[in-house]
């Protein structure tokens, strides 16, 4: 069961099935800049335009006491030719670091860019390293909202629903709702 699309979805719907889905956050410094900054670098590694959701601030999940709010958001894009999952991850996590991440010391704890491979079409993995699809991706709010503005009908592989049924039926949560930020992207 790998990457599906409802009947009668836009061709644009259709090709996010070939694409990698990269979400993006950020909870240290300038975090709007951070994630247009680290959009601009994850262009570097695709084989045409970005599909990008808005951003969006959202409170920290499963982080350390007082961490600060989060911006979010969620692109979509065909990797350069050769590129695995593998692969587009070592890039990720080299992003990371230029943007100053450390080793973790905290679970979740702050930091000022954070990249996590959601999907790569319909590959799909399980080991130390990668998981493919992300383990969690269908339960995170700050994940399907934005995801949910570029590719609705997205099912990530090993699902049922659309990306759209999951944000749908989340259960309410106690924290402030997201919150979509003005943006122009260049």
């Amino acid at each position: 069961a790998g990457t599906e699309m409802k009947r009668g979805v836009r061709s644009v719907e259709c090709e996010v099935c070939k694409m990698a889905v990269v979400a993006l956050g950020a909870n240290l410094g300038d975090r709007r800049a951070n994630i247009l900054r680290g959009m601009g670098r994850l262009e570097e590694l695709a084989d045409g335009p970005l599909l990008r959701s808005s951003l969006w601030q959202t409170a920290p999940v499963d982080c350390p006491d007082r961490s600060p709010a989060f911006v979010n958001a969620v692109v979509a894009f065909v990797p350069r030719r050769g590129m695995r999952p593998e692969s587009l991850l070592a890039c990720l996590q080299k992003i990371e670091k230029e943007f100053g991440r450390k080793p973790k010391k905290v679970l979740n704890e702050p930091r000022p860019l954070d990249l996590d491979l959601i999907a790569f079409g319909s590959e799909t993995r399980v080991g130390k390293d990668l998981t493919l699809p992300h383990p969690r991706a269908h339960q995170r709010l700050f994940v399907l909202q934005p995801l949910s503005e570029i590719a609705p009908d997205l099912i990530l592989p090993g699902q049922r629903k659309t990306v759209l049924q999951l944000l749908e039926e989340l259960p309410p949560v106690a924290t402030p709702a997201p919150k979509k930020l003005p943006v122009q992207f260049t």
